[in-house]
């Protein structure tokens, strides 16, 4: 039996345990709550970070230490109580290649014991000259000197080419070149406006593989934004060209349109694992997925649309009569994966006006009303006449149409 064949309905609760390691960089605390209406203060970033390192992420992206005293002070609070737990995440703090901004990075890194130091600088010609200001020379100059400097603060150094997807192709693997060389031991490569498609993605990666000295020796990480609507499928594509790191964020938050989806990363990893096609394996806690979407939903303004894939409130719901009937006789003909698998209690059965007759039946016996057939067809009739007229049928309602049968009874007892 393969990974993903069920007895019952749907998948494993637990993630694959076999094949190449995919790390799961979760910047919810960073990238996540740069997005408008996504701040937190301390105390809820405190909270989310030991949900996220419950959850099982490898890297904890905790913020950008030189932004305010207060992301400063969350960071290294983040780093004094997670850092040190055994087995717990990684702790990074960003920083620009700015002296400044690596100095208050390995600040706020110093209480953990297994932390990363986050630097980056646009690289692309559009950066460089309206943002930046510089030459492509100063730029390779930059990256050469700061990321030696927060190599000499932290043995862990990720060094990120902001804009890379369109950052000029030779000049790329120089930059890469020089950060290595100037030891970074992550290469992040990020589609940071998500301009790019899945087959442009995954060529950047082989070919700078192809291209750059000592990259085999260097984990290389996607971080894609969701402008177009394919940040998820953009690292898949990243992951199938050599990625071993997923930049990811709860719900997806982010800057603009969003970071990749950590939920939905987790759950294509464990649904679709195939030792052919996706044979990776993962660290992360199916079943504190929803849980841990609910927690932020708490803490920032807004949760998950209804409709996102695996945590929003229509993930597992059911309101065509049709697809009420399959999943009432085996999950499996409608859902991929159990609501449990993922944390989420169980599916539900939304009446409507797509509902149909058993469906209806089904939620009169839950609530203790047995029918007849002709009972049931009068109730029913009833039903699509006001679901014609009402977009949400709650259980009241449906008690309601019950009246005209339970007269008929009583009169005729």
């Amino acid at each position: 039996m393969s990974h993903t064949d069920v007895s019952n309905h749907g998948t494993p609760v637990l993630p694959p345990q076999q094949g190449p390691r995919i790390f799961f960089f979760d910047t919810t605390l960073r990238d996540g709550e740069q997005s408008p209406g996504c701040t937190m203060h301390s105390g809820e970033k405190l909270r989310m970070a030991h949900q996220l390192a419950s959850l099982g992420v490898d890297i904890l992206e905790a913020g950008f230490a030189i932004a305010s005293e207060g992301d400063f002070e969350s960071i290294r609070t983040i780093a004094r109580e997670i850092g040190k737990q055994i087995g717990g995440p990684i702790i990074a703090s960003l920083a620009r290649c700015k002296r400044e901004d690596i100095e208050a990075a390995a600040r706020s890194i110093e209480p953990a014991p297994r932390a990363r130091i986050h630097t980056f600088l646009s690289t692309s010609d559009l950066h460089l000259a309206a943002k930046l200001k510089i030459t492509r020379e100063q730029a390779i100059d930059q990256i050469a000197e700061m990321v030696a400097l927060a190599r000499s603060y932290c043995d862990n150094v990720e060094f990120s080419p902001e804009d890379a997807t369109r950052t000029d192709r030779d000049f790329l693997f120089k930059v890469c070149e020089v950060a290595i060389q100037a030891g970074a031991t992550t290469l992040n490569l990020p589609d940071t406006v998500g301009y790019c498609l899945p087959q442009d993605y995954a060529q950047m990666f082989l070919d700078v593989r192809a291209r750059v000295p000592g990259i085999e020796n260097i984990v290389l990480s996607a971080h894609c934004h969701d402008d177009l609507g394919l940040a998820v499928a953009n690292t898949l594509a990243a992951v199938q060209a050599g990625v071993r790191q997923v930049e990811c964020a709860i719900n997806g938050i982010g800057e603009r349109a969003g970071n990749a989806s950590l939920e939905e990363l987790a759950a294509i990893f464990t649904v679709r694992y195939s030792p052919d096609k996706l044979p990776y394996r993962h660290n992360i806690a199916m079943n504190k997925l929803y849980p841990t979407s609910q927690m932020l939903a708490e803490c920032i303004t807004f949760g998950a649309a209804p409709n996102k894939a695996i945590v929003g409130a229509n993930a597992f719901a059911h309101a065509a009569g049709i697809h009420q009937h399959g999943v009432m006789v085996n999950p499996l003909t409608y859902e991929i994966m159990t609501p449990e698998s993922v944390g989420v209690p169980h599916n539900s059965l939304v009446l409507g006006k797509h509902s149909g007759r058993r469906a209806l039946e089904h939620r009169l016996i839950e609530l203790g009303q047995k029918l007849s057939k002709p009972e049931l067809d009068a109730v029913y009739h009833r039903f699509t006449e006001l679901a014609d007229h009402k977009k949400t049928i709650y259980d009241q309602d449906i008690l309601g149409l019950l009246l005209p049968e339970k007269s008929a009874t009583a009169a005729t007892a």
